[in-house]
C-alpha cells in the first residue's frame, strides 16, 4: 500500500521518469545494497532522461517533418554531391542556429536537399530547439486563408517563434504580388532572430527574377542572404538510381 501511494504521488507530481525507475529498483535485487544516495541519484538520472526524450518525441511531431526518420548518421555518402564535410560538421553542432543564421540548399530535383533539411531539422530537435517543416506553395496558400479569416497576424506570430524553419520548394511557382510580401512578412520576422533552410531547385543567383519586384527582392534577399551558409548539392537523382537498382534486382 505504502508503495503504491509513493508511485501515485511521483505520477500527481509528473515525475513519470522517477516513478517507473523505482517500480524496477523494488525488483532488482542489486538495487537493495546500494546506499539512499545512490538509489536517489539513479532515480533523478532516470527522470531527466524520461524528460528529455519526451521533449524530443514533442519537438518531431510539432516539425512535421516530410522524412521524419532522416537523421545526419544516415547520411549517404557514396554519391558525390557536392558535399562538404567540414561545412556538414558545423551544421551538425548546432552553432549556426544559436547564432540565426540561414541555410540555403540548392541543386537539381533528387538529389537529397529535402532528406538533408529533414536530417538537419531532426538534429535541431535533438539539441533542444523547436522545427517545422513546410512547402514554400502550402505555406502562401496558407497565409492566402489566413487573410481571410482574420488569422494572419497569429500565424505570422506563431511562424515567428520557431527556431529552424524549413521551407521547401522555394522558387518552384511563379509569385503573385500578395505572396511576394507574405513572403517578406515571414522572413522578416525571423531575419536576426530565428534561422532558416530554404531548398530550391533554383540557383540562389536566380532568385531575384524569381521574385519578379526589384524592391520586395532586395528586402529579402538582404534578410536571407547576407548571413547564410550555402549548400550547391550536384549529381544526378537518387529516386532514379534506386529505381534503376529495383528494377535491376
Amino acid at each position: 500500500m505504502l508503495n503504491q501511494h509513493t508511485l501515485n504521488q511521483l505520477h500527481h507530481l509528473r515525475l513519470s521518469g522517477m516513478a517507473r525507475a523505482l517500480e524496477e529498483q523494488w525488483t532488482l535485487p542489486a538495487c537493495h545494497s546500494l546506499s539512499f544516495d545512490e538509489r536517489l541519484g539513479l532515480l533523478l538520472d532516470r527522470e531527466n532522461a524520461w524528460r528529455d526524450n519526451k521533449r524530443l518525441e514533442r519537438l518531431r511531431k510539432h516539425a512535421k517533418l516530410k522524412y521524419s526518420g532522416a537523421c545526419l548518421e544516415d547520411l549517404d555518402r557514396r554519391h558525390s554531391r557536392g558535399l562538404d564535410e567540414r561545412l556538414l560538421s558545423s551544421l551538425a553542432n548546432g552553432e549556426w542556429i544559436r547564432q540565426q543564421h540561414n541555410l540555403l540548399l540548392t541543386g537539381p530535383t533528387g538529389v537529397g536537399k529535402t532528406w538533408l533539411a529533414c536530417a538537419l531539422g531532426n538534429q535541431a530537435c535533438r539539441q533542444g530547439h523547436s522545427a517545422l517543416y513546410i512547402r514554400t506553395p502550402r505555406l502562401l496558400e496558407q497565409l492566402r486563408i489566413a487573410h481571410g479569416d482574420g488569422s494572419f497576424g497569429r500565424t505570422l506570430q506563431q511562424l515567428a517563434k520557431v527556431d529552424v524553419l524549413i521551407l521547401d520548394d522555394w522558387g518552384l511557382a511563379p509569385l503573385e504580388e500578395n505572396a511576394r510580401h507574405d513572403l517578406l512578412e515571414v522572413i522578416d520576422d525571423r531575419a536576426t532572430n530565428r534561422s532558416t533552410i530554404l531548398t530550391s531547385q533554383l540557383p540562389v543567383d536566380h532568385w531575384h527574377a524569381w521574385i519578379n519586384d526589384p524592391t520586395v527582392a532586395d528586402a529579402l534577399l538582404d534578410r536571407l542572404v547576407h548571413n547564410a551558409y550555402r549548400v550547391v548539392m550536384k549529381g544526378e537523382s537518387l529516386r532514379r538510381k534506386t529505381t534503376e537498382q529495383t528494377a535491376a534486382s
